[in-house]
């Protein structure tokens, strides 16, 4: 009997310090971007070093603009899969909570989900503001809840990547348990 409670409160706990991370990440990502809004005018670039700017501009379709060009509908479409996909992660981090490699990128990619839900639902658009660049060449400005969403899926594809085709299939973390 009291080894049915423990797992139980073990859970419980991880969730918690996973839920957390995910606070913490998308208070740096809304306060951050309420620094650009409230100090940079609009399409305003600061050079920090020879390769990052940060810079102020909006983004109101999805990674790399795509569907920026849209005439509206695409907030909305945007809105209800973030609600989607950040309601089917929770699902996941709850129940992975205590499988901490597979727990960190999940809580990342929530974050992410959630600081630019914030956005759309807020602003009708995201704020980027992280410029890198390369002489002429740069890669599209993104934000904190970008960058949370970009390691993430980078942790897990590499994670996946290293089990081998294998083990890839039969789950995640310890005791083999899917998703």
């Amino acid at each position: 009997m009291h080894d049915q409670v423990l797992p139980a409160v073990m859970p419980r706990a991880a969730l918690k310090r996973w839920l957390a991370v995910v606070a913490a990440v998308v208070l740096l990502d809304q306060l951050s971007k309420l620094w650009v809004l409230h100090t940079l005018p609009y399409a305003a670039q600061i050079e920090v070093t020879g390769f990052f700017d940060i810079v102020h501009v909006h983004n109101p379709g999805a990674a790399f603009s795509f569907l920026a060009g849209a005439d509206g509908w695409q907030r909305w479409l945007f809105v209800v899969l973030a609600l989607l996909i950040s309601a089917y992660l929770g699902r996941l981090l709850a129940r992975h909570a205590a499988q901490t490699a597979f727990a960190a990128p999940l809580a990342l990619i929530l974050a992410g989900a959630i600081g630019n839900l914030i956005d759309r639902l807020w602003l009708g658009r995201v704020i980027d503001f992280l410029y890198f660049h390369a002489g002429p060449y740069g890669f599209p400005a993104f934000n904190v809840a970008d960058a949370g969403i970009s390691v993430g899926v980078v942790v897990i594809l590499w994670q996946q990547l290293r089990a081998g085709p294998d083990k890839a299939g039969e789950g995640k973390g310890e005791g083999g348990q899917g998703a």
